[in-house]
């Protein structure tokens, strides 16, 4: 059994880099980018009007204006402005030739259809309102760096930089198997000793906000032909396999036999970790298999916190979980130290609160849960006030 830190070190040192695609700009919310991302242009490309007023010249301010041109967003100033001069403008339209300032209509006098002033009380005004060529980015500047994971709030800026399509690491290929002979599918009724097939359509889900590429294989019964059956058929097409259950050492437990009979090398079969200790490992060439324990809090935690890791390293991501540190409301204490452990919490008025948990089979405990903690080897208690990380998965 080795450490649930050494476990993460083992899976990640066993990655390689997948081969790369072009993408269009729309779909590449949450894909990983291959290439640095520069700039073609300034931004703004012009010195441009922030607001709608008058362009102006600060030494004309406290004289009377004669308005020579309407420039609307998109126009091209066709005068440049002489003294007492000014020109009516929209805002984002470039900005007249000799004006350094643009007066908000609300702070302007009408005389006559063309004429206008300022009003006395804005004379010291210093808001030019102006938005200046390349102040936000100049051409050739990096917009994004090679291996970034791109989120909404980059699609605008990609957009301005003329990113139409880009170069991202393809989508991992998994194939989920679930096993043992007590699991039916979702659409059935469970008879006495049956539980619905819930690891599996929570796997495809935590791979999909990924944009991981799921096969959803079936249910393998706890027959070793049917378990091997399952397995050949799913690494026809994937990177990567994930066994939920049959992975511990029970009589019915056949994915170790059947890894180790089409030559996966197990770098791992037990982690110092709960839940999860029957997590798995197993590698052959460019291949990979996770086996994950069938109870599904366990499978949901190590899927989340060593899995997705891994995943995300194949596309050449280094990917963190969330955490922010807070205080303990109340002592939390445990029985046994001798793995790592993780607990569900909720946040309430920034403090933690510890929440009813019956363990790894308490599926009810995730979707209840703000996020989790962790308890290292030998420590049975945290006190009441003491800060610590909360994980959000």
């Amino acid at each position: 059994m080795i450490s649930f830190e050494k476990a993460i070190s083992v899976c990640m040192e066993n990655s390689f880099t997948l081969s790369t695609e072009i993408i269009k700009l729309e779909n590449a919310v949450a894909r990983i980018l291959a290439k640095d991302i520069f700039s073609d242009i300034d931004i703004p490309p012009f010195d441009k009007s922030a607001m709608d007023g008058y362009a102006c010249r600060t030494e004309d301010l406290k004289n009377d204006l004669q308005i020579i041109e309407i420039i609307k967003a998109g126009d091209v100033p066709k005068k440049e402005l002489k003294k007492n001069q000014c020109s009516k403008i929209m805002t984002g339209a470039p900005l007249p030739k000799g004006a350094n300032t643009v007066i908000i209509w609300e702070n302007i006098e009408k005389i006559s259809e063309n004429k206008i002033r300022l009003q006395e009380k804005f004379f010291s005004k210093k808001e030019s309102n102006i938005c200046y060529k390349n102040e936000d980015l100049k051409k050739y500047d990096l917009i994004l760096e090679k291996n970034t994971r791109i989120e909404i709030r980059d699609i605008g800026i990609l957009a301005s930089v003329g990113c139409e399509k880009l170069e991202v690491y393809r989508k991992v290929k998994v194939g989920i198997i679930s096993t043992g002979n007590e699991i039916v599918e979702i659409n059935q009724k469970p008879k006495i000793s049956q539980i619905r097939n819930s690891n599996a359509y929570q796997l495809i889900t935590q791979l999909k906000a990924m944009k991981v590429i799921p096969e959803y294989i079936g249910i393998a019964k706890d027959e070793e032909k049917d378990t091997l059956n399952k397995f050949r058929k799913a690494i026809e097409n994937n990177d990567l396999v994930i066994f939920t259950g049959g992975v511990s050492a029970g009589d019915f437990d056949f994915v170790p036999k059947i890894l180790k009979k089409e030559k996966f090398k197990i770098l791992f079969d037990k982690v110092a970790v709960q839940p999860g200790k029957p997590t798995t490992f197993a590698i052959k060439n460019n291949l990979f298999c996770f086996g994950l324990p069938g109870n599904p809090v366990a499978s949901y935690i190590q899927f989340e916190l060593l899995v997705k890791a891994f995943l995300y390293k194949l596309m050449s991501y280094d990917y963190k979980n969330q955490k922010i540190c807070l205080e303990l409301k109340e002592d939390f204490k445990r029985k046994k130290a001798k793995r790592k452990s993780f607990f569900p919490v909720k946040i309430k008025n920034n403090k933690i609160i510890k929440m009813e948990y019956n363990g790894s089979g308490h599926v009810h405990s995730i979707s209840k849960a703000d996020g989790f903690i962790s308890l290292e080897v030998g420590q049975k208690e945290i006190k009441k006030g003491k800060l610590i990380d909360v994980i959000f998965l």
